[in-house]
C-alpha cells in the first residue's frame, strides 16, 4: 500500500466514523445527519458552524441562501464548489442543532468540535487555506488570537492571520446590515478571498 493509498484509507475510515456518530442523539431535534465532506486533494477547507434544516434535509453542506452568498464571495460555480477533490467542508457542529428562542439556529453542540475538527485537520495535511467562517470556527482555530475580540475585529485584522487561515463573518442573509455597515468587507477581503480561493483551483 503506498503512503496516498493508506492516507486515503484513514481519512475514508474517519468519514464512516464520524458519519455513524449518536453522540448527540438524544439532543438533536431532527437526529443526527452528520454533513461534511472531505478528500486527500482538497487544498481549501471551509469551516462554517452548523448545518441548517435544509442542509439536514438534503445532505449537501451549504445548500442553502447562505450557500448562495458564500458561492458568490468566492465567485464558484456549484459544480466547483461541491468538488470535493478541491473543496473539503468539515463544520464546527456536523448536524443541526435546532433553533433558538429568537428564531435563528442555535450554536454548534459542543460536542462536536473536540471530536473531529482536529482528526479531520490532521487527515488533510495538503490543505493550505482554511476559511474560518463564523465566531465559532474562528474562536476554535486561532485561540488566543481571537480571545477578547470581536468576530468584526477579527475579520477586519485579517492580515495579521495565521498563514494559511481567512476568518469570515457568515454568509447568512440575517448578517446583510453588517456587510451594509462594514463597505471595508466587499472592497478589501472579498478581493483577496477570492484570489487565494482561485489560486488553488487550478
Amino acid at each position: 500500500m503506498t503512503a496516498s493509498t493508506a492516507s486515503a484509507a484513514s481519512l475514508e475510515a474517519l468519514m464512516a466514523e464520524a458519519r455513524a456518530c449518536t453522540r448527540c442523539a438524544d439532543v438533536l431535534p431532527l437526529g443526527p445527519r452528520p454533513t461534511f465532506r472531505a478528500s486527500t486533494t482538497a487544498r481549501l477547507l471551509i469551516v462554517g458552524q452548523a448545518p441548517g434544516t435544509r442542509v439536514h434535509e438534503t445532505g449537501i453542506p451549504w445548500n442553502d441562501r447562505s450557500g448562495d452568498r458564500l458561492r458568490d464571495w468566492l465567485q464558484l460555480d456549484r459544480d466547483t464548489f461541491y468538488d470535493p477533490g478541491r473543496i473539503a467542508i468539515v463544520p464546527m457542529g456536523f448536524c443541526y442543532p435546532g433553533r433558538d428562542r429568537h428564531g435563528g439556529d442555535n450554536p454548534p453542540r459542543r460536542e462536536c468540535a473536540p471530536l473531529w475538527q482536529a482528526r479531520f485537520r490532521a487527515a488533510m495535511p495538503q490543505v493550505e487555506l482554511t476559511l474560518l467562517i463564523g465566531s465559532h470556527a474562528q474562536t476554535w482555530w486561532l485561540g488566543a488570537l481571537r480571545q477578547g475580540r470581536s468576530m468584526t475585529e477579527t475579520v477586519a485584522d485579517w492580515r495579521s492571520m495565521p498563514a494559511g487561515f481567512l476568518p469570515l463573518p457568515h454568509p447568512s442573509w440575517r448578517n446583510t446590515a453588517w456587510l451594509r455597515r462594514h463597505p471595508w468587507f466587499e472592497a478589501e477581503v472579498l478581493p483577496e478571498l477570492r484570489r487565494r480561493v482561485h489560486a488553488l483551483m487550478d
